[in-house]
């Protein structure tokens, strides 16, 4: 696997047993620069691998650029470092003839972790003014039998986990059928959507109609924003939303379910992309108390199979 991993000796302590020493595998945390045009525009954290889809998911993160036509190459800087070597860690992208480059207000060296990517998006109204394709409209409809399938597909597909325990994963599937279109890795929860959606820009897809996302973690307001610029009607998750991305998904009609576990699962908004007869074997209830949402377009799903 490369870059990907790296294998560190470590002692393994389990209490009333002697310690023992073995080789394990984390996963590799690198900087990625992110260039347009020569100009630095950004340094994230990330696990090496599908850099170019990366650096295109996150140009449409920003609203640089909305479609596949729009990216025009990219390309690792060779004599990175002042020995001329290239790290792999510093990446140009030519946008495509005609297409404007980053707005001046975006042409900063921003410092970007794996554990928030935000990246300046103040507000809800800001995400609303930059997506180029709204979600509100998207007739999706799924049930929740085939949502209840996203995990174990996505899980079943995370190798570089499998190795490490230590990566996030984003699957984007086709909502009417269930297919897994893609799958991306990284130590980074948005660097991981933003390869998935540059996957999509890679292959022309955009927008993203019809389809879910299916996130390994919590669903942060960073990710229901990425997904709006792609298009995607639909956002599930193994645990919770944050109340901002709650917010914002109500405010511009995107699906997000959290708590997509087993045969359960929570609906945050727009419940009505949720096929409620489900063969007619479905049971609402009303939310935990523990779980503290008190809005009255949050219901609890639990198939009765």
């Amino acid at each position: 696997m490369g870059r990907i991993t790296a294998r560190r000796r470590v002692t393994r302590i389990t209490v009333g047993a002697p310690p023992s020493q073995r080789e394990d595998f984390l996963a590799v945390e690198e900087p990625l620069e992110i260039r347009v045009g020569g100009r630095a525009l950004a340094i994230t954290m990330r696990t090496p691998g599908h850099d170019f889809d990366l650096a295109a998911g996150f140009l449409v993160s920003e609203g640089v650029i909305s479609a596949g036509e729009h990216f025009g190459a990219a390309r690792y800087c060779a004599g990175a470092t002042v020995e001329g070597l290239n790290t792999y860690n510093v990446l140009d992208v030519t946008l495509a003839p005609g297409v404007q480059p980053p707005d001046p207000s975006l042409e900063r060296s921003f410092y970007t972790t794996s554990s928030c990517g935000l990246c300046g998006k103040a507000s809800i109204e800001a995400v609303r003014t930059l997506s180029a394709w709204p979600v509100d409209s998207d007739d999706l409809v799924v049930t929740p039998s085939l949502l209840a399938t996203l995990p174990v597909l996505l899980r079943a597909q995370q190798q570089v986990f499998d190795k490490t325990g230590g990566l996030h994963a984003a699957g984007l599937f086709d909502g009417r059928t269930g297919k897994l279109l893609c799958l991306r890795e990284d130590v980074g929860r948005h660097n991981a959507v933003d390869k998935v959606v540059g996957w999509a820009v890679k292959e022309d897809r955009l927008p993203l109609s019809g389809t879910v996302l299916m996130v390994s973690g919590r669903a942060s307001f960073e990710l229901v924003q990425k997904a709006s610029m792609a298009g995607i009607p639909f956002l599930a998750a193994v645990s919770a939303p944050s109340s901002l991305a709650v917010e914002l998904a109500t405010d511009i009609g995107m699906t997000v379910v959290g708590f997509l576990r087993g045969d359960s699962m929570v609906v945050y908004s727009a419940a009505r992309r949720l096929d409620a007869t489900d063969d007619g074997q479905l049971e609402f209830a009303p939310v935990a108390s523990h779980l503290h949402h008190h809005d009255d377009a949050t219901v609890a799903i639990t198939p009765v199979l």
